[in-house]
């Protein structure tokens, strides 16, 4: 069960339609009495210990997880627009399974893995 800092981290992720930084989410959460950066970075931490939120690398944001299997493996693929921001989280078995087999290959034990495609979403291409 999520603590109170938790929670409106994960309530301001639910209602944005885009990955947010730490300092966009502080922002938000001021009024709600989140004043620091560093109860937002402990917050987004235990978030994503616990599978419910995501960390895009390349943004240096985080996304709500939207699917409830990814538990705390840790692995998620995103499809992230260059125009919009928007940033879509897609699961494919096929994607799992290679990238358990080049782990296995490198003799390499993976805590998590996260991939991100660049480019623009179908309503940008148009």
């Amino acid at each position: 069960m999520p603590g109170r800092n938790q929670q409106l981290v994960l309530d301001a992720l639910a209602r944005s339609d885009r990955p947010m930084g730490a300092y966009e989410l502080l922002g938000l959460l001021r009024q709600e009495g989140l004043r620091s950066p560093l109860q937002i970075y402990r917050a987004l931490d235990r978030l994503v210990e616990q599978g419910l939120v995501h960390r895009i690398e390349s943004l240096s944001a985080f996304a709500l997880c939207v699917h409830g299997e990814c538990g705390t493996h840790g692995r998620a693929a995103f499809a992230i627009c260059a125009n919009c921001g928007r940033a879509s989280e897609v699961h494919d078995p096929a994607l799992e399974r290679v990238l358990r087999r080049i782990a296995r290959r490198q003799g390499f034990r993976t805590n998590s893995a996260t991939v991100e495609l660049s480019g623009l979403c179908e309503a940008c291409a148009h």
